[in-house]
């Protein structure tokens, strides 16, 4: 796969990255090698071989669930900058 200077940028607005055009250059070389790399590993013959669904043996001891006492609603809503009766009140962020 060739890496140009379109695929530098494209892939640089996709990210949202920006960078001078002095570092495009090493951009591409970074992009080249770790796609060659991609490209050695597909050589690889992976069949049999289960897919890795955590990257270590360990696991996670978890603790129980305990039902525990929480703050009452008027302790809850006495610092919030607006609130109703039982609610905080909130700017709206999704319009229609």
């Amino acid at each position: 796969m060739d890496v140009t200077d379109a695929l530098v940028d494209k892939i640089a607005h996709l990210a949202r990255l920006d960078f001078p055009e002095t570092e495009k250059t090493s951009m591409k070389k970074d992009l080249e090698r770790m796609i060659r790399f991609v490209e050695k590993l597909q050589e690889l013959d992976t069949t049999g071989v289960p897919p890795l669904l955590h990257m270590s043996d360990v696991i996670n001891n978890l603790r129980e669930d305990e039902v525990k006492g929480s703050v009452p609603r008027e302790e809850a809503l006495k610092n919030a900058a607006r609130h109703s009766d039982r609610f905080f009140l909130v700017p709206k962020v999704i319009k229609k």
